[in-house]
């Protein structure tokens, strides 16, 4: 019995505004989370622990340096056995063979025929979410559709406008599915799909070829999304942790997560492990006077000062009379003598000058971008103001 049943095509294509700066100069399947992870580990560790052996990655182009640099050869996540094969393209090529006529889901539909697998699931890393890929295979099977989509039970602050929302009728055959701004509101909760999608492999196959022939786009989660309810699709509940990382709001806020010990152990700690890039690296130092609450660290670091509520990579250096709360500071950050930083975001490499403030507000945390010298206060108006009443 052949025990490789799915391959898996993981796409990372859409870019979000709310996220800048923070994407500036990379894509949001790279975006550092809890000290140590990118957003990509959870899609590719969900891959790992299902014991897929053929990856098929789209991104953009000019964006795969950082997911080159962290995915390196895949062993992290046995993507380098000689059974396993995992591809990386340009989803413009896509584009460009659209826009000149050619069947432009070709490299796609000769991945999963050389793949020889009875199913393929597709994910995107926006969903940050650890999900057992093998349940989802094994309901696909029982429900006996040729499409199933994962969707998750939220509160309508958590959608963005543009993510799907979709109802389903008792037999979880989905019978409707809008756009969040154009479906009937409801404030409780509701129905989000995860752009997570489990097919059959001969059906994706023809559902791409006519989906060309058609001239339809080119953006597969997309596609799947538009042809919800006409394909006799399914609906697979996650009951999970699930942050929608479409804002830098939702980014910090998901990182603030991590300190919540059940938060963390949920999406961290479950039976699905989630694996990364590993890194040799001395344990972090912590000086006697050093003052730590509530806080996580990355190997590497050099700890002097006061660290609240806080988040911090590899590497980063703390000096004396430090007080950072409620902050995410990343890789290679240096913290000078008296800086005070609350409510914000330091992307990586950032230098901050003995004596600066950097303080944001709990709704909107202030990005520093990556690589920023800062020796001038950065405080937001509301922050002043609140100081002065």
């Amino acid at each position: 019995m052949k025990t490789n049943k799915m391959c898996a095509i993981l796409g990372n294509v859409h870019r979000y505004d709310e996220l800048e700066p923070l994407t500036a100069n990379r894509p949001i399947a790279t975006l550092p989370f809890d000290c140590k992870y990118r957003l990509i580990d959870f899609p590719l560790s969900a891959v790992a622990n299902a014991n897929l052996e053929s990856v098929f990655m789209v991104f953009n182009e000019g964006e795969t340096q950082s997911v080159m640099d962290h995915i390196r050869g895949g062993k992290e996540w046995s993507l380098d056995t000689l059974k396993t094969r995992h591809f990386m393209y340009f989803y413009q090529e896509f584009a460009r063979m659209r826009q000149a006529g050619q069947p432009y889901y070709s490299p796609l539909i000769d991945f999963i025929e050389k793949s020889k697998t009875q199913y393929a699931v597709i994910m995107g890393s926006k969903m940050l979410c650890n999900v057992d890929l093998k349940a989802i295979q094994r309901v696909h099977e029982k429900q006996h559709n040729k499409l199933t989509a994962v969707y998750k039970r939220v509160d309508p602050k958590m959608i963005d406008n543009f993510d799907t929302v979709i109802e389903f009728d008792q037999d979880n055959h989905i019978t409707d599915a809008h756009l969040y701004y154009q479906a009937p509101q409801d404030p409780e909760k509701m129905n989000l799909c995860m752009d997570i999608f489990i097919a059959d492999a001969e059906w994706l196959i023809d559902f791409l070829k006519n989906a060309q022939a058609n001239n339809e786009t080119d953006v597969l989660a997309q596609l799947l999304k538009n042809h919800l309810t006409d394909a006799g699709c399914s609906a697979y509940e996650y009951t999970g942790y699930l942050s929608n990382i479409s804002s830098v709001d939702a980014y910090y806020q998901a990182n603030m997560d991590m300190l919540d010990s059940q938060k963390f152990h949920a999406l961290l700690y479950s039976n699905q492990k989630i694996y990364t890039k590993i890194k040799n690296e001395v344990p972090t130092y912590y000086a006697p006077a050093c003052r730590v609450k509530n806080a996580q660290f990355a190997t590497g670091c050099w700890v002097e000062g006061e660290v609240e509520n806080t988040l911090v990579s590899r590497g980063v250096t703390i000096a004396k009379k430090v007080s950072i709360k409620d902050a995410i500071i990343m890789a290679s950050c240096e913290i000078g003598v008296g800086a005070e930083i609350q409510y914000a975001i330091l992307d990586k490499n950032v230098t901050v000058a003995p004596g600066v403030k950097i303080k944001g507000t709990v709704d909107a945390p202030l990005v520093i971008a990556k690589g920023t010298n800062v020796t001038t206060n950065q405080v937001t108006p509301t922050t002043v103001l609140s100081e002065a009443l």
